[in-house]
């Protein structure tokens, strides 16, 4: 049998992945070992005449060895650097490769060892291409393919869009990808990235944002009723503020929708027209001019402001109910001011027992000697201590509350150990128990500002005037001076918000069949007395019918077109008018007699709908898909129940309901431009998944009407 060449012979070595096909590293299925684990067939006699054709090694080991033939029918290979020879063939035996990589790969090589100081130094650039001798410097590592997985090919331009969307998402300085770690990172992951610089993230991040804008303004476009804006202005280290604009309104399906619309730079915050100015620009920038009903604002304003406010908008916006629904209180700031009062007012006792806390749960030893009397005393809580954040009032109620049910504990723990010095006594603790029946109500309300966007300004009603009646009946107590004193201005401050949104509330429960005019009637006479009641409820009620004829004059569809209406599914659609007579004109005058002449004698369906009986309460009412199912017997009552229902109570997210202190934009993004800050801002909360309406809040009906 004719012997191979010497060149064929080492064609057979097992030829690293790098050269022959190209496989994606953490794409692989099949196990690949890159160690060859068999003998190569003996070499040829030397005498033979070699083939004309001479196949090329492509083991990257020989890049590091030659073969020499040192006598007959063997031949050693000898390393370029060192010049040391190894074992290759003798006879029909081949001594393989792997020792030869073993001299490079461990250093054995004295070249090799003088240079690898150098080699780590290149192979840590982020730049470096990686060496040829890192593929075998290590134990031989496997290689596999993910079945389900697909082969995805790089795409740079997809790169970029999702280090752009990091960025939003996750809070990062646009600054990161210049940082070095970052930079070595991406190189490492993948080196065929040419990394962006800040410029050009920004620039992307820009584009992210406007390619988000078209699908939040086929959204806004697309509503059916018009629209209420909140504005929550931040503060700033520069002394500027930022304003942000949120919309809420109910679509074509009758779901809720809160989106994040602008984040507006404002070099005067505490002007009269910094307000003003960022509902202009709002709304110039969706085009909704003539489409909103109201404005919640999380802070209170001076009269001009809500002058310059109401004037500007009379230009742009109906003004419906002559501006009384505009303007509106944000309650979750309310609820923070006054409840600062309370503990402002009880700030002794309430530093008494946070001390005591601190006390406790700064020391592991003292903390198992708290729950050791605990379970000896069997004092029945679930509750743990925790220190509160005085940022966020929710965290001081429930150490005030959880102490107060360990007080017991407390009390033991002074009577054991001396250096627990200033325990609350019993009158400290009788003062936070009515400062923490005072908070518990306060802290109902908020929590139902914490849940996605619905319509609580039903349930909101029935707690808020609960409070009114409470803190009015507290403030004036005779009897407990800690209680009265605490309330007084606590009341002075709840009175206002109280004032400033009663009207718009007391419209949103009439637009509850299970309520109507029933239950304003019973409030009302229940804060005021009958007497100062009665003009109270006039009020509403006239303007519950002034609010439905000016709908019924000013119709309000998607299509800003008289000639559009609903169809049994809620969507727009044309009205052709008989014998090719358009809606302003031929028969619209004898529509418009009919009504004239018959107005007396028929009632509208606002009458209608006041006169027939409540619903029964049932918590898990659904007020607006009510609406939705009577949309053809109400067809103009429900597009206002549709419009009155979406007014917003609080103009923050649910995780900000408790801040005590207003938010601050931080000096990084100040630093920025106001359009990427924008950018940033309202991107990630187009990106999120939106929360839709869910179940409609708990109603506590604990007083029958």
């Amino acid at each position: 049998m004719e012997l191979e060449n010497p060149n064929e012979i080492m064609s057979n070595e097992l030829v690293p992945m790098e050269e022959t096909q190209p496989i994606e590293s953490d794409l692989q299925l099949d196990i690949i070992d890159t160690e060859p684990n068999h003998y190569e067939m003996a070499p040829p006699d030397i005498t033979e005449q070699p083939p004309t054709k001479r196949r090329k090694k492509k083991s990257i080991v020989w890049e590091h060895f030659t073969i020499e033939t040192v006598g007959a029918g063997c031949r050693r290979a000898c390393c370029k650097q060192c010049k040391q020879s190894f074992a290759y063939s003798t006879g029909s035996k081949v001594a393989g490769t792997s020792h030869l990589k073993r001299h490079i790969a461990k250093g054995t090589c004295p070249v090799v060892l003088r240079n690898q100081e150098k080699n780590q130094q290149l192979a840590n650039s982020p730049y470096s291409a990686p060496s040829k001798l890192s593929i075998f410097s290590e134990t031989p590592k496997r290689r596999y393919r993910t079945a389900s997985v697909p082969l995805v090919s790089f795409d740079a331009d997809r790169c970029r869009r999702e280090i752009s969307r990091m960025i939003i998402m996750h809070d990062y300085p646009l600054h990161m990808v210049e940082h070095p770690g970052f930079l070595a990172f991406v190189q490492n992951l993948q080196p065929r990235f040419d990394m962006v610089s800040f410029n050009t993230v920004q620039g992307d991040i820009v584009a992210t944002y406007l390619r988000e804008k078209q699908s939040i303004l086929k959204v806004v476009e697309g509503m059916p009723g018009r629209i209420c804006l909140t504005l929550d202005l931040w503060s700033s280290s520069q002394s500027t503020g930022y304003v942000f604009v949120s919309g809420q309104f109910i679509d074509s399906d009758w779901k809720m929708h809160r989106k994040l619309l602008n984040v507006i730079r404002q070099p005067y915050p505490e002007s009269d027209t910094a307000f003003s100015h960022s509902v202009s620009a709002c709304l110039s920038d969706w085009g909704m001019d003539g489409k909103l009903i109201s404005v919640t604002i999380n802070q209170p304003l001076s009269e001009a402001s809500v002058d310059n406010l109401r004037a500007l908008l009379s230009v742009k916006n109906p003004l419906l109910l002559d501006g009384q629904l505009l303007v509106g209180g944000c309650l979750a700031h309310s609820l923070s001011t006054i409840v600062q009062d309370g503990l402002a007012f009880a700030q002794g006792v309430v530093k008494k027992v946070r001390d005591s806390v601190k006390y406790v749960k700064t020391s592991e030893s003292l903390e198992e000697k708290f729950n050791e009397i605990k379970q000896t005393h069997q004092v029945p809580s679930s509750k743990k201590l925790e220190i509160d954040d005085q940022t966020r009032w929710n965290t001081t109620y429930e150490m005030l509350s959880s102490a107060l049910e360990l007080k017991k504990v407390f009390t033991k723990l002074g009577e054991s150990d001396p250096d627990y010095k200033d325990p609350p006594s019993e009158q400290d603790w009788s003062q936070i128990q009515t400062l923490c029946q005072t908070l518990k109500q306060l802290f109902d309300i908020a929590n139902i500002l914490t849940v996605p966007p619905t319509t609580k300004t039903i349930a909101v009603f029935h707690e808020v005037w609960k409070v009114q009646l409470d803190l009015a009946r507290s403030a004036n107590n005779k009897e407990n001076d800690f209680l009265s004193g605490m309330t007084k201005s606590m009341y002075e401050n709840f009175d206002k918000y109280w004032k400033s949104t009663c009207y718009i509330l007391a419209i949103a429960v009439v637009m509850d069949p299970r309520f109507k005019m029933k239950l304003v009637q019973f409030t009302f006479v229940k804060i005021y007395g009958e007497e100062r009641a009665a003009s109270f409820i006039k009020i509403v009620d006239e303007g519950i019918h002034e609010l439905f004829h000016e709908y019924l004059s000013f119709p309000m569809h998607s299509t800003h077109d008289s000639s559009y209406g609903e169809d049994e599914n809620g969507q727009s659609v044309k009205i052709e008018d008989s014998e090719g007579m358009d809606s302003n004109g031929g028969l619209s005058d004898f529509d418009a007699y009919i009504m004239e002449t018959t107005s007396q004698l028929s009632k509208t369906e606002l009458d209608q709908y006041l006169e027939e009986s409540l619903l029964p309460r049932v918590h898990d009412f659904d007020v607006v898909g009510w609406w939705k199912l009577n949309r053809i017997k109400y067809p103009t009552l429900s597009k206002m129940a549709r419009d009155v229902l979406s007014v917003p109570v609080c103009t923050v997210p649910g995780n900000m309901v408790f801040d005590t202190v207003r938010r601050e934009m931080d000096s990084y993004r100040s630093s920025l431009r106001s359009e990427t800050v924008e950018a940033l801002i309202c991107a990630k909360d187009w990106l999120q998944p939106e929360k839709l309406e869910g179940p409609a809040p708990v109603i506590k009906m604990e007083i029958p009407i």
